[in-house]
């Protein structure tokens, strides 16, 4: 019976000890919490998209507490949650110009062929290292989708092999940008009105043209009658500065391919 008592008054005396021990090493070793980074992360809504040029909501928060950031570069959590981030910090906010996600291929399967039948993964990162894909056209969308599981917002879909963005829902947060391996996916302003080159085919005309029925074939027709210049065609493809388009519809009009919408 003494025995029992005696391990038992033991191991209570172990346990106190431990106890008083891990108690001290929270203090000691406890890490300080900044109350504002705290406030500001629990505004910010949790997406990790990185659109802010920080790591994630964590390192957006730390760096608007340090004032090495601003409020108004969270694009997921809208006008309404970055002036909350301005009134914590006790200051205005300048919103960054509203983007939208933007795909920059038009070619659907009524467009483009295939060039293989693959029955691989069912992903366009998987399905992009066979050969660049399944598809006729090399430098458009392969359709799989990995865009559209990416976006946490339902903004993306592929439709009849190609994917298509819904403009209300997008939040420009890049995630569909970042996963898409042709790197066809762009964020581009949202409210003002311009013409877009909806390709990203470099191919010579020809070639272009047989692989993609809506291709751009660099022939320059676009940039010749653009009165504001806000057209230039490198590397065989046309491309449109959005600050200069005046949305005159003239590059429009004239582009054989009808790959330049608004």
């Amino acid at each position: 019976m003494n025995v029992i008592l005696l391990a038992i008054i033991v191991v209570a005396g172990i346990g106190l000890i431990a106890g008083l021990g891990l108690s001290l090493a929270s203090v000691l070793m406890a890490v300080k919490t900044d109350e504002k980074v705290e406030a500001l992360r629990a505004e910010l809504p949790g997406a990790n998209c990185g659109a802010c040029g920080f790591s994630g909501c964590d390192g957006y928060a730390e760096a608007l507490a340090k004032g090495e950031a601003k409020p108004g570069a969270c694009a997921p959590g809208g006008a309404e949650m970055n002036e909350k981030l301005g009134e914590i910090l006790g200051v205005s906010v300048e919103m960054a110009e509203p983007m939208v996600a933007t795909v920059k291929c038009n070619g659907t399967c009524d467009h483009v062929g295939n060039k293989m039948f693959y029955t691989g993964v069912s992903t366009c990162k998987a399905a992009n290292m066979m050969y660049g894909g399944t598809l006729s056209c090399s430098f458009g969308c392969l359709g799989f989708g990995d865009c559209e599981k990416a976006c946490q917002y339902g903004a993306i879909k592929v439709v009849n092999g190609k994917a298509t963005v819904d403009k209300d829902k997008c939040t420009a947060c890049t995630a569909c940008a970042k996963v898409c391996p042709k790197s066809i996916i762009e964020m581009m302003p949202e409210k003002k009105k311009y013409a877009k080159v909806v390709c990203s085919n470099k191919d010579k005309g020809a070639v272009a043209r047989k692989v993609c029925e809506v291709a751009c074939i660099g022939c320059g027709k676009c940039a010749k009658v653009c009165p504001s210049e806000a057209v230039v065609v490198e590397n065989n493809l046309a491309r449109i500065d959005p600050a200069k388009c005046t949305a005159c519809g003239a590059c429009v009009d004239a582009c054989p391919a009808k790959c330049i919408t608004f």
